[in-house]
């Protein structure tokens, strides 16, 4: 249960501070040091947003204190923090939401970006690597969710943005539990977005006009992270011609999506999901 947070220094590439579309905000992304993750705090952050990034004890260390170095000297006027948590657990997912709002005063932005892979096809897939994969990809984001709804909630306005996959929608070969965790993303987001409008409703702050408590997830096609590394090259050379625009996405490609959704200027998009995919599924 560590927590580490970035510390300015003199950098000739800081970037000049300006209005973004979510200024002032805090944001935790899950599983945020590293990868998409990683280039969703740099967009957050660019963006004028406070960020927490969630990580797990089995990431190396060092990737979290250059991950810190490099955030601190490219936003030195935004608080960047790292917590360690694992959002399978739902006690130590709530702990981790919480030390966030102990460390920045509260979360505006949640995103449920942590996920983990073991593929098998199913006549070779054991129970523990089903579990696994479901309790991280859904079951952890599904705590996290909750919790997050909740301080949401009672402050009346609220981000809730999930990560899924281009897998849940169309399946996959040897990640049936990959795509069933993706996939039940969908159902979450939806039934969500509709709960908590509910709740506000009914503790009388409707969200009428204002910044509103939105829900939403994406759908990104195969980006070009470390999830990619355990694909053979023949495997995904053939999925590269399955992509009209002809390339691999790129994280920060996702991470704009992610930040669009996140701005209070988006309060009138809430339950979708959005496909950022090269016109893989269409």
């Amino acid at each position: 249960m560590t927590t580490t947070e970035a510390q300015p220094e003199e950098h000739e590439h800081a970037r000049t501070p300006r209005p973004g579309q979510v200024q002032g905000r805090v944001a935790l992304v899950t599983g945020g040091t590293r990868g998409l993750g990683a280039a969703t705090c740099r967009s957050l952050a660019g963006e004028g947003a406070h960020v927490a990034a969630g990580y797990w004890r089995d990431d190396d260390e060092q990737d979290v204190e250059k991950f810190l170095t490099e955030m601190a000297a490219d936003y030195p006027d935004q608080r960047i923090t790292a917590h360690e948590g694992n959002i399978a657990d739902s006690d130590d997912g709530r702990r981790l939401l919480q030390e966030v709002i102990d460390r920045h005063g509260r979360v505006d932005i949640l995103v449920n970006n942590a996920g983990v892979t073991v593929d098998r096809t199913v006549a070779k897939m054991t129970d523990e690597e089903w579990h696994k994969v479901i309790a991280v990809n859904l079951s952890g984001a599904f705590f996290m969710a909750q919790a997050a709804a909740r301080h949401m909630i009672e402050r009346g306005t609220g981000r809730i943005i999930s990560i899924s996959s281009v897998v849940g929608e169309t399946g996959n070969i040897g990640q049936v539990n990959y795509a069933a965790s993706k996939s039940g993303l969908f159902g979450m987001t939806k039934s969500l977005a509709r709960e908590v409008i509910f709740e506000l409703n009914r503790a009388q702050r409707p969200a009428g006009d204002g910044i509103g408590l939105t829900v939403n997830a994406v759908t990104p096609g195969f980006i070009r992270t470390g999830m990619l590394d355990t694909i053979p090259d023949k495997v995904l050379d053939r999925l590269l011609t399955q992509i009209p625009v002809g390339r691999l996405g790129m994280p920060e490609e996702i991470a704009r999506v992610v930040c669009f959704l996140a701005a209070d200027a988006s309060s009138y998009i809430t339950g979708q999901i959005w496909a950022v995919n090269g016109g893989l599924d269409m």
